[in-house]
């Protein structure tokens, strides 16, 4: 396939890292940013000195500072914003396009509120312009920091079409960066947001001092309260054990890159959660998928004991020792796959 038109909307440190795996695909990049110093940087100096400021950045790339710039004429746009900025960036771009384009979100969580994965917000938010059929993620075990220095990564594109994310996979695909197609969109987004949840309860282990036995139990136990989840979105339970499943579980519940972990790391020492987030120079999904979660799971009668020990530490105030606690007090259970559906 001939090199495509690809516009990155969100200059954060997976943007910018997708911005030269895109080049060395053999693609022509744009990327957008909303800091104008950020757009000369890159520009002029070919580095972001916001995020990933070691990286040097192709010359090729350009950044532009309006959103009709890094709109107009590409064959596929990549939303690398926050989650919860999602809709309305959609619903700002939408007069843009021409409606041929491919439009694929990186950003990982479940909108507050509606419950809705980021594919399903793009659906909804570009309805009457782009189809679903033209509507993808890429997600997968792939922290921006080792993407922007070619340390061999695998994620998933994901659509609603095979076509699609085929499409994704052949323009986008490096010898560092490989990426597999799979079709089960909703599956690949409810594990590839709520291992941020996890991630965070892995930190809170980590910083708290609890041990492997209690991070592998972490792991283990919050893989399954995914496929639960997930379950009720009408995923494949398969779709958990791979990259955005138990790959992404893992990477982010044990990487000193994961911003969630680090987070949950400062309040297990006894920080609150304002103070750590105070203290951050960037965005901890899985705080807000936190919440939209647990008020899912309360909507649906649906056990996540995991995320609602989270919830109660991150914005209850509870302590973690007592979040344990009741955790490793709860009535006795059988594992198996009747867990999953019951």
């Amino acid at each position: 396939m001939n090199g495509q038109r690809i516009g990155i909307i969100g200059a954060g440190s997976f943007g910018t890292a997708l911005s030269k795996v895109f080049i060395d695909a053999g693609n022509e990049v744009q990327i957008w940013a909303r800091e104008a110093d950020i757009v000369d940087q890159i520009n002029y100096h070919h580095h972001n000195p916001a995020y990933l400021p070691d990286l040097e950045l192709p010359k090729e790339l350009k950044a532009v500072k309006t959103l009709e710039e890094v709109v107009q004429n590409q064959q596929l746009l990549v939303l690398a914003t926050p989650s919860h900025t999602l809709r309305t960036m959609a619903e700002s771009i939408k007069p843009m396009l021409k409606g041929d384009e491919v439009v694929i979100t990186v950003s990982k969580g479940i909108e507050q509120d509606t419950f809705m994965t980021m594919s399903q917000v793009l659906v909804e938010a570009l309805e009457g312009v782009i189809t679903s059929d033209q509507i993808g993620v890429l997600y997968g075990p792939s922290h921006a920091e080792e993407v922007a220095h070619q340390k061999p990564t695998t994620v998933v594109a994901a659509s609603y079409s095979t076509r699609t994310a085929t499409y994704i996979q052949n323009t986008c695909m490096t010898s560092m960066f490989r990426i597999y197609v799979n079709n089960d969109v909703l599956g690949v987004e409810i594990g590839g947001s709520v291992k941020n949840i996890m991630a965070i309860a892995a930190g809170v282990i980590d910083g708290a001092g609890w041990g492997d036995n209690t991070k592998a139990a972490l792991i283990t136990r919050g893989l399954h309260e995914i496929k639960r989840m997930g379950v009720q979105f009408g995923a494949h339970t398969d779709t958990f054990s791979g990259l955005t499943g138990m790959g992404d579980l893992i990477v982010t519940c044990t990487s000193e890159h994961s911003r969630n972990r680090r987070l949950g790391l400062e309040i297990g020492k006894g920080k609150s959660l304002d103070e750590v987030v105070e203290g951050m120079d960037m965005v901890a999904e899985g705080v807000k998928t936190t919440r939209a979660v647990y008020y899912w799971a309360k909507k649906h009668g649906v056990e996540m004991p995991i995320t609602t020990a989270i919830y109660q530490v991150l914005f209850e105030g509870m302590n973690p020792v007592d979040a344990l606690n009741d955790l490793m007090n709860r009535d006795p259970k059988q594992e198996g796959l009747q867990d999953i559906y019951s």
